[in-house]
């Protein structure tokens, strides 16, 4: 079955950093590129950063630039989000998504609170 399951959410103080973690089943991870996403209460989904599948490049938001870092492991299948410096404005759930198979995983919840 083809699927993506995201972990590592949860409540952190603002300033604090979690990491999220993605893990791909049933096609080739290492094919694919792969984006984070998250959506914020009563906001639209926003692309927060996305790595590619060969030369691991990476962009990411300007809201989140200098702040979050985006890698991918093939071998685990897994890609990652590291989040640091987290503002209340982070507070959402975070999606993966392979946009070539137009794959979402069910979302993994971020709370920083004001």
């Amino acid at each position: 079955q083809v699927q993506l399951v995201e972990s590592g959410g949860g409540l952190v103080q603002p300033g604090g950093s979690l990491r999220l973690s993605c893990v791909g089943f049933g096609f080739t991870f290492s094919n694919y590129g792969l984006n984070w996403y998250r959506q914020a209460p009563g906001k639209e989904r926003e692309l927060v950063a996305s790595i590619t599948s060969r030369l691991d490049s990476t962009t990411y938001a300007d809201s989140v630039k200098g702040r979050f870092t985006i890698s991918r492991n093939n071998a685990e299948r897994t890609v990652y989000l590291q989040m640091n410096s987290l503002k209340p404005e982070d507070t959402g759930v975070y999606y993966c998504n392979v946009p070539f198979l137009n794959i979402w995983g069910q979302g993994t919840l971020v709370t920083v609170p004001s």
